[in-house]
């Protein structure tokens, strides 16, 4: 079956009225500070604009994922996977540190493809049908991101997207994508959705992987042993 057919879409910035996405205005923060930072404006006139338009992503966030259970279907894909393979390139590369991070805390065979340590066309070689990877990509989208979401599903393994549009390219080679809403009045897109999905993410993976508390534990163990911390 193809990705296409299986396919499992949750829009969480979706309104009755519009969606979110077609008035999110320009896609490069050149653009973005001429359309939506004005120099004549003080400085607590614009924080209390941006902090509202923060406020506005997050309720659509959660009562996105509220109303459906995608989040909670994209973390059993990720659970139930043996590997388990983080990617994000230019922006999107901070979102997909954090969730190795957090991940690799409770749940084994995590592991952040950055080019260095380990790299997408070494992945690619060794794909398996029990292989996740976790892609995240956010306008402007990034080609080497869909290109490897392409090659990987392409090769029999599952992959689960995180990004902002229906539009992504990432969401026709994924079995599941959660989009979040970015909507922001600064002069880039606003991360605070997908830091709250990450959040969210994280725990429900470590909550239905096996072993994760045995693990839990072991870490803490070798941090206390190692004093890895003041």
């Amino acid at each position: 079956m193809s990705p296409e057919s299986t396919r499992t879409e949750r829009d969480l910035s979706t309104s009755p009225e519009e969606s979110w996405s077609s008035r999110r205005g320009p896609d490069n923060p050149a653009a973005r500070f001429g359309a939506t930072l004005s120099p004549r404006a003080s400085a607590k006139s614009l924080q209390a604009r941006l902090i509202r338009k923060e406020r506005e992503n997050l309720e659509r966030v959660f009562a996105g994922i509220e109303d459906d259970d995608a989040l909670a279907r994209t973390a059993g894909v990720i659970a139930g996977a043996r590997r388990r393979f983080i990617v994000g390139h230019g922006r999107s590369a901070a979102f997909a540190h954090l969730l190795d991070l957090d991940l690799s805390h409770g749940v084994s065979q995590v592991s952040l493809i950055d080019g260095l340590g380990t790299r997408g066309i070494d992945v690619l070689t060794d794909v398996r049908s029990t292989d996740v990877l976790v892609a995240f990509s956010m306008r402007r989208y990034r080609r080497e991101t869909a290109q490897l979401a392409e090659a990987f599903a392409h090769r029999g393994g599952a992959v689960v997207a995180v990004t902002d549009s229906a539009d992504s390219p990432l969401v026709a080679h994924c079995s599941e994508a959660v989009i979040v809403p970015t909507n922001s009045d600064s002069v880039t897109d606003s991360a605070t959705g997908v830091v709250a999905v990450i959040h969210l993410l994280t725990a429900l993976t470590t909550a239905s992987a096996k072993g994760s508390r045995r693990r839990l534990t072991e870490r803490e163990s070798l941090i206390h042993e190692m004093g890895l911390y003041i």
